[in-house]
């Protein structure tokens, strides 16, 4: 799920806590940043880590919300305290789950194998999970227009808003039928939630097949997206069956994992995206409560500080073709074998997601004038947002 919170784009997560109690103790220090643990801190610390109770989650958020209380902390060292804080949390459903947990002793022994006890195929049950009375499980076809109109209408109205609800994810139809229909995609991860005398759609999500290489290791994987629940039904916890009944399918078809993102922070993050923001209309955007006028900044001086220029100073710059899918594909594979966890798209995989289409997504290549090489690609997508709460400006 892709997460563009605002307030939340330099949203840092810890990994897994590694091994020993002082390795916990040290990890917590540096995660700190300058928050300085004293000697009975970093007693009290190793007393939690080390007394093997049921509940060290909950004793460490406990100390590390007495800490933010007793010590004068400054705005930032605040927002660091936020961020770590929430892994210790209680988590009634990802607490049972096989993920890694705050606490627990992470060794090199453990890297790079399942965590879960592994399983074959004939050990999944082969129907679909029970729901609560009233409701009853149906796959999407997507590439119908009008059974994606209905996902597009249950995320436009109840899925990813910002910390302060005034805006909310738009995605187009066209988006989701781009997003959701890769090459080799399977039916029957895309699926939701029924009920009433109208059989409305009141929950969804989504896999799709990915090959992702981690610390050298190639696996087939599916990448969760777009769980999202109807306000109106968040009490009847279905989003835990929703993601539970999307591992089954997933694990009936030989695969093990699966890679998601989240805006909130829950166990255990590897990984963590910043955005970073280029303002295109301003004066819209200070209207709108996204962004804020500097001070002593006069409109007119900010609109002048993120104008535009009238184009570009890249020479041979010039849209995606599919021509060009074969070296893309080679220079993107290239620079994402920098990362220890990346995806490998092929060229189908490529021409799908990266060939431009209106309002979905825009792809460029740089054509050296001289030699006819292509140097360099970069890609961006469009995703509105709902602006909820402004009398003029309704899309972002």
């Amino acid at each position: 799920m892709e997460e563009e919170k605002k307030g939340q784009n330099d949203n840092s997560q810890i990994n897994s806590s590694p091994g020993t109690t002082q390795e916990k103790i040290r990890a917590l220090e540096e995660q700190l940043d300058q928050l300085k643990f004293d000697h009975e801190d970093k007693e009290k610390l190793t007393e939690i880590f080390e007394s093997g109770a049921d509940n060290v989650n909950e004793q460490v958020h406990n100390f590390l919300k007495d800490m933010g209380e007793k010590k004068k902390l400054n705005h930032m060292q605040k927002k660091q305290l936020g961020k770590i804080a929430p892994l210790y949390d209680t988590h009634d459903f990802w607490d049972s789950q096989p993920v890694p947990k705050a606490h627990e002793k992470v060794t090199e022994s453990d890297l790079d194998k399942p965590i879960d006890v592994e399983k074959t195929v004939d050990q999944i049950r082969e129907e679909p999970l029970d729901i609560p009375p009233g409701f009853y499980w149906s796959n999407i076809n997507i590439e119908n227009d009008e059974e994606c109109k209905e996902v597009y209408e249950l995320l436009t109205q109840n899925y990813v808003e910002d910390d302060d609800n005034m805006f909310r994810f738009d995605y187009q139809v066209k988006f989701l039928q781009w997003a959701l229909t890769p090459p080799g995609y399977n039916k029957d991860w895309l699926f939701g939630v029924r009920g009433g005398k109208k059989n409305k759609l009141f929950g969804f999500i989504s896999g799709i097949p990915v090959d992702v290489t981690a610390n050298g290791k190639h696996m087939k994987m599916a990448e969760i997206n777009f769980l999202c629940v109807h306000k109106s039904l968040r009490t009847k916890r279905l989003a835990p069956v929703l993601i539970k009944e999307v591992t089954r399918r997933v694990n009936r078809c030989d695969m093990w994992q699966a890679i998601y993102t989240a805006g909130i922070v829950i166990p255990t993050p590897i990984a963590v995206t910043t955005y970073w923001h280029r303002s295109l209309n301003p004066k819209k955007l200070v209207e709108v409560g996204f962004s804020a006028l500097p001070k002593d900044t006069p409109m007119s001086r900010f609109v002048k500080l993120y104008k535009l220029p009238a184009e570009t100073s890249i020479v041979g710059l010039r849209p995606m073709e599919k021509k060009d899918v074969p070296v893309v594909t080679k220079k993107l594979n290239t620079f994402l074998q920098q990362f220890k966890m990346h995806i490998q798209f092929n060229e189908a995989e490529v021409a799908h997601f990266l060939l431009p289409q209106e309002w979905v997504i825009e792809s460029f290549v740089v054509e050296d004038p001289k030699t006819d090489e292509i140097t360099d690609f970069f890609s961006f997508y469009s995703l509105p947002s709902s602006i909820l709460r402004h009398d003029t400006h309704k899309t972002l």
